[in-house]
Order: C-alpha cells, then sequence, then structure tokens
C-alpha cells in the first residue's frame, strides 16, 4: 500500500527494520534534548505528517526496549492517528521509572504500526443474543 508522507524531520522517513516486523520506528525531532522526569509526560514530536487512505488507521505504540529497560512508554497506548489527520504526528511518552528520562534528538521513541478498520452502523435492540460467557467481565473467567 502506497502512503503519501512529508517528512519536515532531519531523519530518513519511518522503515521497517526486519522483513517480519509489524511496526516502524518513530524518531524524536527536537531542536535540544527534553527531560522527561518520574511521573512526567511529555508530547514528542516527529517531523513526520502523513495522508493515510481511508480505512486505515496508524497505531503508535511503545519500544519493547524502552519499557523494559528505562520505563518509558506511551501513554495512551496504543495512540490512533486518524486517516484524515494532516498534522505532525507527536507521541506522548511517560516516565514510569524512578529516574529521569533524556530524550536525545534522533532517538528511536515509539512505533507506529498502520492497520485497516472497519466503521459500523449501529442497530439498536432492546435484547442482545445469550452466550455462555454472558455479562462476565473483568476476570469473571479466571487466571488460569
Amino acid at each position: 500500500m502506497d502512503v503519501k508522507i512529508k517528512n519536515l524531520s532531519e531523519h530518513d522517513i519511518p522503515a521497517y527494520e526486519s522483513t517480519g516486523s509489524a511496526g516502524m520506528d518513530l524518531r524524536a525531532n527536537l531542536p535540544e534534548s527534553i527531560t522527561i522526569k518520574p511521573l512526567e509526560r511529555a508530547i514528542v514530536p516527529t517531523g513526520i505528517y502523513m495522508e493515510l487512505p481511508y480505512g486505515y488507521e496508524a497505531q503508535i505504540r511503545p519500544r519493547s526496549g524502552l519499557a523494559a529497560k528505562k520505563g518509558i512508554t506511551v501513554l495512551n497506548a496504543p495512540g490512533t492517528i486518524d486517516a484524515d489527520y494532516r498534522g505532525e504526528i507527536g507521541v506522548i511518552l511517560v516516565n514510569l521509572s524512578k529516574e529521569d528520562f533524556i530524550v536525545a534528538h534522533g532517538e528511536r521513541i515509539a512505533q507506529m504500526v498502520v492497520a485497516k478498520h472497519e466503521r459500523i452502523n449501529w442497530i439498536e435492540v432492546e435484547d442482545l443474543s445469550d452466550t455462555k460467557r454472558g455479562s462476565g467481565g473483568f476476570g469473571s473467567t479466571g487466571t488460569k
């Protein structure tokens, strides 16, 4: 699928790192490094703009290495970029560690997955069909 992209950063456009990768890394596009203190958040610009086809979204997800090693994650994971959005992609990072985290210009901060989605039409009804699970939720099916 072809997607139009406008790159106003100093970095290459996002790319798949391996043949099996679902996501492409996004890089921070900053005039200078920023510090995210413990339990603080920041919107980190990428310098990337795109035009997705209708019926698709871009999901912004945490990078597993940053999450596991540094406690840095995407606050609204997955963040959604809609097909009609034309602004700069910004990534909301949060620091869940006990140490300051410095985001450097060019650092890989998140990954982006492009996914197809459906739009629905609601049909209002009085009753829904029965299932074995019923209305059980929030762990009602057990832990094992």
